[in-house]
């Protein structure tokens, strides 16, 4: 049972890099899609945002196929939360933010850091299952 759900969690990630990639691409800036969704931004960085993140999707595809590559998505979304939470914390954003609240960041970043602890939890539980 922990490999299927961490197997059909990792396609739910699929599902989401990919809607964030198209989000990207399109400058269809809402939260959840995009983290920073209210800051100024060139469309061009966005459009490598979307192409790095077709990077994560297939990342997490090969994962629900392979366990072996498991480990390797827990890395990328554990760096990506901690990336996030500095950023977060950063002197930059606060200067773009002119003084307004970073708490849409911080809940979106937790969503994730949620995320991977679910992801992190499967696949634990999942190493101590017989294979099915």
């Amino acid at each position: 049972m922990p490999q299927m759900v961490l197997k059909y969690s990792l396609l739910a990630g699929v599902a989401y890099f990919c809607c964030m990639a198209v989000a990207h691409f399109f400058g269809v800036k809402v939260p959840i899609l995009f983290v920073y969704y209210d800051t100024p931004f060139y469309a061009y960085q966005d459009k490598i945002i979307a192409f790095a993140v077709v990077t994560y999707a297939c990342l997490f595809f090969a994962a629900a196929r392979h366990a072996a590559i498991v480990p390797a998505v827990l890395v990328s979304i554990w760096v990506t939360v901690l990336g996030l939470a500095a950023v977060n914390m950063s002197h930059a954003l606060r200067e773009v933010l002119s003084g307004r609240s970073t708490a849409a960041y911080w809940i979106q970043t937790a969503l994730i850091a949620g995320y991977a602890v679910w992801l992190t939890v499967f696949y634990v539980r999942s190493r101590s299952q017989p294979a099915t």
